[in-house]
C-alpha cells in the first residue's frame, strides 16, 4: 500500500472514530464480587431486547460497554449470572457509571452521569408511595372479603379507584414538569397507557419539539392516534 492510500485510511479512521465518540454512550462501572462472567448492554428494537455490546470478564470486574444512540433511551445491564436480573437506566449520550455487587446485583445498582435517570429515579422515589398505598388497601380488601363485611369492600375499593386517579394525576404533572425530557413520554407510555385520553394529550401537547421527535415522543403520538382511531371505529 502506498503511503497516499495509507494517508487516507488513517485520515478515514479518524474521521469515523471522532464521529462515533460525537454520538456514543460509554457504560462504565464495576461489580463488586464478580470473577467470572459475560454483561450484557440490551435495550428494546421495537418488541424485542436486543444485546447491543457485550463484555466476557475474568479475573477482574470493572467493564466498558458503548452503543451509538440518537436520543435518550431506557437501557438493560444484564448478568448473565443472575438469569432475568437486569439493571435498568435511561441511557444518553456521554459516561454513564454503574456500580453494583454480584449479590443483589439489581438492588445495589448505583448509576450516575445521565441527567434522565436521574429525572425518572426522582419519579419513581414517589412512585413507591402509590405502591405502599395500593398494597396496604389490597390488604385490608383481602382481609374484608375474608370477614364478609361488604360495607368495607366497598369503601376499600372507592379508596383504591381515588389512590389510581392520583397517581395518574401526579404521573402527568411530572411529565408536564419535565416535558423538555424523554422521560416524560417514556412515563406517559408505560404509566399512563390505561388513564383516560385526556391525560395522554395533555402530556404529549407538553412535550418540546425536540423530544416529540424522540423515539418515546413518536411511540407516544402514534399510540394517541391508535385510540383514538379505535374509539371513533
Amino acid at each position: 500500500m502506498n503511503r497516499n492510500l495509507i494517508l487516507v485510511a488513517l485520515i478515514a479512521i479518524s474521521i469515523f472514530s471522532c464521529a462515533r465518540k460525537e454520538g456514543a454512550m460509554t457504560v462504565q462501572g464495576n461489580i463488586i464480587g464478580l470473577q467470572k462472567g459475560t454483561l450484557y448492554l440490551q435495550k428494546f428494537q421495537d418488541t424485542l431486547l436486543i444485546s447491543v455490546d457485550s463484555v466476557f470478564l475474568n479475573g477482574e470486574s470493572s467493564f466498558v460497554l458503548v452503543d451509538d444512540l440518537k436520543d435518550p433511551e431506557m437501557y438493560y445491564l444484564k448478568l448473565d449470572k443472575n438469569g432475568d436480573n437486569k439493571i435498568d437506566f435511561f441511557g444518553e449520550k456521554g459516561v454513564i457509571t454503574i456500580n453494583s455487587k454480584l449479590e443483589k446485583f439489581t438492588i445495589a445498582a448505583k448509576v450516575t452521569g445521565s441527567k434522565s435517570h436521574d429525572i425518572l429515579m426522582e419519579y419513581r422515589d414517589m412512585s413507591k408511595q402509590f405502591s405502599g398505598k395500593r398494597l396496604d388497601l389490597l390488604k385490608a380488601t383481602f382481609e374484608a372479603q375474608a370477614a364478609k363485611d361488604d360495607e368495607e369492600i366497598e369503601k376499600l375499593d372507592e379508596d383504591l379507584k381515588r389512590l389510581m386517579k392520583n397517581r395518574y394525576r401526579y404521573t402527568t404533572s411530572f411529565a408536564l414538569r419535565n416535558s423538555k425530557s424523554e422521560v416524560a413520554p417514556y412515563l406517559a407510555l408505560t404509566e399512563l397507557f390505561d388513564a383516560h385520553i385526556s391525560l395522554l394529550d395533555t402530556v404529549n401537547n407538553s412535550l418540546s419539539k425536540k423530544v416529540k421527535a424522540s423515539k418515546y415522543g413518536v411511540a407516544l403520538d402514534d399510540f394517541i392516534k391508535e385510540i383514538k382511531e379505535t374509539e371513533s371505529n
